[in-house]
Parts: C-alpha cells; sequence; structure tokens
C-alpha cells in the first residue's frame, strides 16, 4: 500500500505544483490503483510515474471545485484509448455525474468501458467488500466537500510452515485446514491444533484522506488512530482568519486534526503557490510544532505504508 502524490497546489497550477490529485496504490493487495481528486493536468502527470491508467479502478471526488475534477474528463478519455474496458466506478458529492456526462457528451466521447456513479451520502460505508471498507463524512468549504477514511481489514495470521514441516506434517489439503484454525488428527493418532500454528493476525491499515476545509471535529473522526492522515495546509500559523475565512486550514489546525485523532503520521498538501523552497519547509516546521511526524509533500511524492512494526515480528 503507497500514496503517491501526483498535484500538491492549491487553486491553480504553478511550476513546481500541480493542482490535486493523490494514488492509492493498491497493487500488491488487489492490483488496483484508486484515485483521489483530478484535477487538471493530473493524467500529464501519470505519465512521468509508473501508474498505468487501465488500473485505475475507483476514483473518490472530494469536491466540485474546479482545481480538484477538471482532469477527469481527459484521464477517462485516455483511460478507454489506452486499453481500459473494466468497469471504473466514480465517487463524489451531488453534480459529479452530470458534469463528467456533460463534458463527454459535448465532446462527443465515447468510453469502452462503464461508468459507475456513487453519490456521496451518510450511508456508511460507501464501499466494503473483502478486503476494504471506504467510510466519507462532509466536512466544512462552503461547498459540500467530503473526506475519506479508506479501512483495510485485518489479515489472517501466516501458516508456520516451518514448524509443521518439523512434525513431518505432509504438505497439501491439510496445510489449508490448519491456517483456518482446524484441529486435524494423523494417521499415527496425533492430534494438531491449528491455532498453535497460525502467528498473529495483522492489523489493518487505515488511511485518511480528506478534502478541502476548515477545521472541523468530522476531520477527527476520520482520521481516529489512522496509519496516515492526508490534510491540507493552505495557509500558515498566523492566518487563521483568512483561513476561516476561504474556508481552507492552517498548518498548525492541520496538525491539532491529526493529534487529537491519534494517527501516527501526517501528510500536508494543497499548498499555495505562495510558499517556494524554503517557506513551504516552514510549513512543515510549523506543524511539527504540534505534531512532530509531519511531512509536507511535494508532486510524485511517494509515502509507503508499512504493517505495524510490532505486528511484523
Amino acid at each position: 500500500m503507497e500514496l503517491q502524490f501526483l498535484g500538491t497546489g492549491a487553486g491553480v497550477p504553478a511550476k513546481h505544483r500541480n493542482v490535486t490529485s493523490i494514488a492509492l496504490k493498491l497493487l500488491d493487495e488487489r492490483n488496483e490503483v484508486w484515485l483521489f481528486d483530478c484535477g487538471e493536468g493530473t493524467q500529464m502527470q501519470i505519465l512521468r510515474t509508473n501508474i498505468r491508467p487501465r488500473k485505475i479502478e475507483k476514483i473518490f471526488i472530494t469536491h466540485l471545485h474546479g482545481d480538484h475534477i477538471f482532469g477527469l474528463p481527459g484521464l477517462l478519455s485516455s483511460r478507454s484509448f489506452q486499453g481500459g474496458n473494466t468497469p471504473l466506478e466514480i465517487y463524489g458529492p451531488k453534480g459529479i455525474e452530470t458534469f463528467i456526462k456533460t463534458s463527454l457528451a459535448v465532446s462527443q466521447t465515447r468510453l469502452g468501458y462503464q461508468l459507475k456513479f456513487i453519490e456521496l451520502n451518510e450511508e456508511q460505508p460507501i464501499f466494503k467488500d473483502q478486503d476494504f471498507s471506504v467510510y466519507t463524512k462532509k466536512l466544512d468549504h462552503g461547498i459540500d466537500s467530503f473526506g475519506f477514511r479508506v479501512v483495510e481489514h485485518d489479515h489472517k495470521g501466516e501458516l508456520q510452515v516451518e514448524k509443521l514441516r518439523e512434525l513431518n506434517i505432509p504438505a497439501g489439503p491439510l496445510y489449508g485446514k490448519l491456517k483456518n484454525g482446524a484441529t486435524i488428527q494423523l494417521e499415527d493418532c496425533t492430534v494438531i491444533d491449528g491455532k498453535k500454528f497460525v502467528g498473529p493476525d495483522k492489523k489493518g491499515r487505515i488511511v485518511t484522506i480528506l478534502g478541502d476545509t476548515r477545521k472541523t471535529n468530522n476531520s477527527v473522526v476520520l482520521a481516529k488512530n489512522s496509519d496516515v492522515l492526508v490534510h491540507e495546509s493552505t495557509f500558515n500559523k498566523n492566518e487563521a482568519k483568512m483561513a476561516k475565512d476561504y474556508f481552507h486550514s492552517t498548518t498548525y489546525q492541520a496538525a491539532e486534526v491529526a493529534k487529537e485523532a491519534g494517527t501516527k503520521q501526517l501528510l500536508l498538501t494543497h499548498i499555495s503557490a505562495r510558499y517556494l523552497g524554503k517557506t513551504a519547509l516552514e510549513l512543515e516546521e510549523e506543524a511539527k510544532e504540534i505534531f512532530p511526524n509531519t511531512k509536507i509533500m511535494k508532486d510524485f511524492d511517494t509515502f509507503d505504508i508499512p504493517f505495524h512494526e510490532e505486528e511484523k515480528n
């Protein structure tokens, strides 16, 4: 599980930062990529990575401001041209379906795959299968804006094959029964309890990605005990009034959410073009005053999300 930041800027594209888009790479887990927001130029950013558009199976849109959606029509079209033929699900606020269908119709674009639209609402979870659940809550941005909590389900412990081999237990169907915790009896009447030969479960990881927002309690709820929190940081610590007026957050406010939620890592994005080089790093240092495990992200940065160390041993 890995995050890659395709755009980390706020409002309009800049030479050093494109507008918002984040890829959650689930290649090992399910051979898919999930995209969060798709600002203008996202497909050009993708060309500079190893991401293949046909691997994108889900797109989650936080809100309908242009710097988060204007890249969608082009990306959807390119996915079709490049051989993508599997259905694609788009989760977003009311209006996202109209925006996409209108763009495709006006440009007479035909896709070689099916689109499925899921309008965000209060029903929870918005997606669930045997591997993952995704939850959402409204944020505070003046327009409907949402945050997402991606929860990986716990992994069953691994079968301790070496111990079984030491007991001369033959590989095959018996291993499957033991991995499921069953008790088996061998031909020599030896009884083997499968639970004693399965390692501890690996706790699933939690990733929280928020849309643009003022500080709000829903942000804390979505980020509770997460492994990673991606939070906007449009303004510095001295610009709280401006952040409130424009429905955004400061560095301090992002760090406060991370601290209150008990997240393990805070990643700052949606950085104003006013902040370059040293001044951008100062935003990171500000947030670290409250939450030390903070990192400001640049375009194309990646962040690997490992399993908890204590559960690897």
